[in-house]
């Protein structure tokens, strides 16, 4: 395993003043992964004046082109981000040309041995790992470019479910909205809890995204699958949670012996066969749930799970939340008769 860089984490000042959030952008640059975690910590600082001050870092001062095609406007250059306090890294389709500018990884690795907390939203983890930052820690970035990160950069723990991940005052996150997330829990650590639900009040989202909510979903999965014969099966697999999905059987439906198939699936799926048939069965498991259709008994049978313990070890296992716990959570707050109630009523 390749050996960590050191963080020399700063204490804060003993005088009060400002946090500083400063957040590196690049041509192409995804917008949302910028402007999400700046208007979280712009929110909390005018709730709270004096908690942040928030900046864009590019290679140079003055517009930044995002891939939408509208700009953003940086203010301080690369040499300025071992002054910060927090320095997060955004993602976007420019991010492979940006990790592989030498003064980029150079200015990562330098705050890495300054800031009190270094961070990426997206596929900024791309230049985290380029920086050598994340060698032998574990994180996440967008499920779609998990596979590469894990494949260029094997000293990195790849965690594929996640929203965000905390290692060693390292913070990276999922895709896009997934870094508005994070900078809220980086206001609830630094701020304490009142902060960060009245941020989230003042965004309309939620303070910490309920239990189960992670960033994977079986069907973005599928569409992520090249090979024909195989993205019709798992297509298949979710549309028969309950069947038999064991190995041999999901290997005959494709002509292939299991221990072929196995390879074969987890080559092109990214995931085993047995994760999947999981993450398929809890994804309909969750439906039928947040429907409040049936007791857990009956959501566990009509999703493939052979009991209700079974289904909620699982539950707790990958979503840190029990079936119960969800359905109070996801629950539909009107249905159709609660409307003609409500219409009888006006």
């Amino acid at each position: 395993m390749a050996k960590r860089i050191a963080r020399t984490s700063r204490s804060e000042p003993d005088h009060p003043r400002p946090h500083r959030v400063k957040l590196i952008a690049f041509d192409a640059v995804e917008m949302l992964d910028v402007m999400g975690p700046l208007e979280a910590f712009a929110t909390a600082e005018s709730l709270k004046p004096g908690a942040y001050t928030v900046a864009i870092v590019a290679e140079r001062t003055g517009p930044v082109l995002a891939s939408s095609g509208l700009s953003l406007h940086a203010t301080e250059t690369y040499g300025s981000t071992g002054e910060a306090d927090t320095l997060l890294i955004a993602g976007g389709i420019g991010v492979e040309a940006a990790a592989a500018q030498p003064s980029l990884r150079e200015a990562v690795r330098l705050a890495a041995r300054k800031v009190l907390r270094l961070g990426s939203i997206c596929t900024g983890a791309f230049v985290l790992a380029a920086a050598g930052v994340l060698d032998g820690r574990r994180a996440v970035t967008h499920w779609k470019w998990c596979d590469r990160l894990a494949a260029r950069h094997p000293s990195v723990a790849v965690e594929r479910d996640a929203i965000f991940v905390v290692d060693g005052g390292v913070w990276t996150s999922a895709g896009v909205t997934a870094g508005i997330d994070m900078a809220l829990a980086m206001i609830e650590r630094d701020h304490g809890p009142g902060l960060a639900l009245r941020t989230a009040q003042e965004l309309v989202m939620f303070r910490r995204r309920p239990g189960g909510q992670s960033q994977f979903s079986v069907d973005l999965a599928v569409e992520g699958t090249g090979h024909r014969d195989l993205r019709r099966l798992q297509e298949w697999i979710i549309d028969h949670p309950s069947d038999d999905l064991t190995v041999e059987t999901l290997a005959g439906r494709v002509a292939m012996s299991p221990r072929n198939f196995a390879r074969a699936f987890l080559r092109h799926a990214g995931v085993t066969p047995a994760r999947f048939v999981e993450q398929a069965r809890l994804q309909h498991a969750r439906a039928l749930l947040e429907t409040g259709a049936g007791t857990v008994a009956a959501v566990a049978a009509a999703s493939g799970f052979r009991s209700a313990d079974v289904l909620t070890r699982a539950m707790l296992r990958r979503l840190g939340v029990a079936p119960s716990d969800y359905r109070r959570r996801f629950a539909p707050i009107w249905s159709p008769s609660t409307m003609e109630v409500n219409d009888a009523h006006q």
